[in-house]
């Protein structure tokens, strides 16, 4: 893997291209991007054939261990792994320890295992299990197993505990994946963990770069997880103590301004779980990436304010199965941003307007608010995959626009644009 820098500036954002992942060396990413999120291997609601109708489809498509991990006997035997198991072949995976559209349970992990969720319930995981799924899924890239189980006000011995699992589990798979012809075309990322606390963060930094990885993962920054200045203050000391020649990548976070605030301290890549959560709860992504003459969001009261209101509006219950029932799991995915619009919102029963005004996406340009209103009203399968088409279109035209706007020198306009947007 490596990681070619065009631009850095003296803040920290940066612009680049990440070529030589992995089993594919002629393919290559532009940074920062994110990634194509997936359940069971495929974007949620969208068929392959519906999925290539999305322009600017990321170059790399995430695999989330929670949703896949069942399967991983049955992948074993299928040379090429997990692309040609999926059927699709010509993108980069990267599988994820965990699934970051949903909000893991905290109290599961000690010191020998680590606890993922899939569909009959918890499943524990040790290190040789963890590590054989890697050599039956055969990906481009995958994250070291870990233990980020720190949630906001937890105290420093958990931390610490924390941090000693993570990079004990670290060693024993770079041990494994060294010796192992399966992984030999793969590349492993560590992770960085330590909560909210700046010194064991930076403990957690510093001994991870000792160890051969090709890149890290920014663990445990999620809104739930801790405030947002403190997130800001430790992603940018965090990100001063990593190498400049290896990528960076960040679970958890999807917000627009999020995503600005850690491209400015000079993160790489991001999971796309965002809008997939705006489309489980019957919400369309509608904030402004380009000049206001360039994109227009809706009709002229919404720009006023009204597309934006209500964002004190009460928890939107999901369409798709969520593998918990507790009130506290998932609480901030299931909360609407001021960056979207519900769609089940009686005001939109009669709005013949495009889900976004000037959309290019095949949901705005051959259906109405009004038509999108009715399926999710009726509960029809096609409201969510005209949403989730829509969703993932807005938001890897932003994710192109925040590059755009970091080769000719824009990114504070856009940053301004963004948060004019949330205010």
């Amino acid at each position: 893997m490596k990681l070619i820098l065009s631009l850095v500036n003296s803040g920290g954002s940066r612009l680049g291209k990440l070529c030589e992942v992995g089993r594919h060396g002629d393919l290559s990413m532009e940074t920062p991007c994110c990634l194509l999120y997936t359940r069971c291997g495929l974007p949620p609601h969208l068929t392959p054939d519906v999925m290539r109708t999305l322009k600017r489809l990321p170059a790399a498509t995430q695999l989330t261990l929670p949703t896949l991990a069942e399967s991983h006997e049955t992948v074993e035997g299928i040379p090429g792994g997990i692309g040609h198991f999926i059927g699709i072949q010509n993108t980069l995976y990267y599988l994820s320890l965990q699934d970051p559209g949903i909000q893991t349970p905290s109290g599961y992990n000690d010191k020998s295992s680590a606890s993922i969720w899939v569909s009959a319930g918890r499943m524990r995981l040790h290190v040789d299990q963890y590590m054989s799924m890697q050599k039956a899924f055969k990906p481009d890239w995958y994250e070291a197993m870990y233990d980020g189980d720190t949630p906001l006000g937890c105290s420093r011995k958990k931390i610490q505990k924390s941090i000693n699992r993570t990079l004990n589990f670290l060693d024993k798979c770079l041990n494994i994946h060294e010796e192992s012809d399966d992984l030999k075309s793969s590349e492993i990322f560590g992770v960085i963990e330590g909560g909210d606390l700046l010194e064991e963060r930076l403990h957690s930094v510093r001994e991870t770069v000792k160890r051969p990885v090709a890149g890290f993962v920014l663990d445990g920054f999620q809104r739930y997880m801790m405030h947002d200045d403190a997130r800001r203050k430790l992603l940018a000391a965090v990100v001063k103590e990593l190498p400049e020649d290896k990528p960076r990548l960040l679970h958890g976070l999807g917000r627009p301004d999020d995503i600005i605030d850690a491209v400015e301290a000079g993160v790489d890549i991001f999971d796309s779980s965002f809008p997939y959560n705006v489309t489980e709860r019957c919400c369309a992504l509608v904030f402004p990436f380009k000049k206001l003459e360039e994109l227009e969001h809706g009709s002229k009261d919404e720009k006023q304010g009204g597309c934006f209101d209500g964002l004190q509006s009460s928890v939107e219950s999901f369409i798709g199965n969520v593998p918990f029932d507790s009130d506290d799991t998932n609480k901030d995915t299931c909360k609407k941003t001021e960056f979207e619009i519900n769609l089940r919102e009686q005001r939109y029963f009669d709005d013949f307007s495009p889900l976004v005004k000037n959309c290019e996406c095949y949901s705005c340009e051959h259906h109405t608010r009004a038509y999108i209103n009715h399926l999710l009203r009726t509960k029809e399968l096609l409201g969510p995959v005209l949403l989730m088409l829509h969703n993932f279109h807005h938001y890897f035209e932003f994710f192109h626009e925040l590059r755009e706007s970091l080769r000719n020198g824009s990114l504070d306009q856009l940053k301004d644009l963004i948060k004019q947007s949330s205010s």
